[in-house]
């Protein structure tokens, strides 16, 4: 692929996020106050939706479900995150939003061991 239009830079308000669809590739475009990152829709912990549960505060994005959390400049893991937050390569031109996209960039999930039912049957 090549670089996509995702929004315009004046619909991502500074200390914010907003969900575009991309080519139907969905991704959260975040303004940080001085520029803008183009993330996937969902915290690397535990698949929470970044534009329901992130917030941005001195260019730092914070997942509040478990508060991970990573400096939007230097992409820096803080606190106690365990995951880096990928990113595509995202420019502003013309007060428009690109960027480059080759492939969807996802998250490997660990599964949840469920409990065998049976452990909880009586006999």
């Amino acid at each position: 692929m090549s670089w996509t239009y995702l929004c315009d830079a004046a619909e991502v308000a500074p200390n914010s996020l907003k969900l575009v669809d991309a080519n139907d590739i969905r991704i959260v475009v975040a303004n940080y106050g001085s520029g803008f990152r183009a993330i996937p829709p969902i915290c690397p912990h535990m698949e929470e939706p970044l534009e329901e549960s992130g917030v941005i505060a001195n260019c730092v994005l914070t997942c509040t479900k478990h508060l991970w959390a990573w400096n939007l400049i230097s992409l820096d893991m803080l606190g106690e995150t365990e995951k880096p937050l990928k990113t595509y390569e995202v420019k502003e031109e013309d007060g428009k939003l690109l960027a480059y996209i080759t492939e969807e960039l996802t998250y490997d999930f660990e599964e949840e061991d469920d409990m065998d039912d049976d452990f909880f049957s009586k006999s």
